[in-house]
């Protein structure tokens, strides 16, 4: 897990650092890697919250092309890890806060949207839901995380028309909820998670299954329809 995941405690936080030492694509290693890591996370005791990191100017690129495009026989057992990865995440009964270090596309963008809280770095980074310019029907995952977390007035456009923000747009447009600079965006994000920490736990786990299971059994149920729009398109 430490080859793609750090994974270190401060009390009642714990922060998971994706490194792959190159655009911490998600590939198979990568979100086993974070399954593991959110396992020990929610196994300990104490434990109220969650950052989840990416390392500087890079949180995530979204799936690992080299596998996606390799055929079905790899990218679908992939693909299938990785949804159940993103559901994992919104449905976590901790809360779960996003440092976003750097760009965010397809993939990545859908890890901001399925985090409780966001923060970004400021700077020339690009964040967004791209599948429509790369050749990808959206799919189920997609329309409903985005109908769940995005703005409505800005959601035709990051979707439909593949938008792609800087950090202060994607801010606007509800991937991210705030924005400080990049010598800030760990310390902001630890910040806020101690301050999620404080929430009772109890009650945060049962209200976020209750906000967010119609979504979860959707996107589950649809799982097999998005292997067909995701693997035609060839990549994310």
């Amino acid at each position: 897990m430490d080859e793609f995941v750090r994974y270190e405690r401060d009390d009642k936080v714990v922060t998971l650092t994706l490194d792959d030492g190159k655009a911490n694509a998600l590939g198979n290693d990568m979100i086993a890697a974070i399954i593991a890591a959110f396992d020990r996370a929610e196994a300990e005791d104490g434990v109220r919250a969650i950052v989840l990191a990416g390392r500087p100017g890079r949180f995530c690129a979204g799936f690992d092309l080299k596998v996606l495009t390799r055929g079905r026989e790899h990218a679908e057992p992939m693909v299938r890890a990785g949804a159940d990865m993103f559901m994992r995440i919104y449905g976590c009964p901790r809360a779960v806060v996003a440092a976003c270090t750097g760009h965010a596309l397809a993939g990545g963008a859908l890890l901001l949207l399925c985090c409780d809280a966001r923060i970004g770095a400021a700077g020339s980074f690009k964040l967004g839901l791209n599948e429509v310019a790369i050749g990808i029907e959206l799919p189920v995952l997609v329309r409903q995380l985005a109908a769940d977390r995005l703005a409505a007035h800005r959601r035709t456009e990051a979707t439909l028309l593949a938008q792609i923000y800087g950090p202060d747009g994607a801010r606007e447009t509800g991937f991210l909820d705030e924005v400080v600079s990049e010598a800030e965006v760990l310390e902001r994000a630890a910040a806020r998670a101690r301050e999620l920490a404080r929430l009772a736990p109890g009650a945060l786990s049962r209200s976020k299954e209750q906000l967010r299971r119609g979504s979860i059994d959707r996107i589950i149920g649809a799982l097999d329809e998005d292997l067909e729009r995701i693997l035609l398109g060839g990549a994310g």
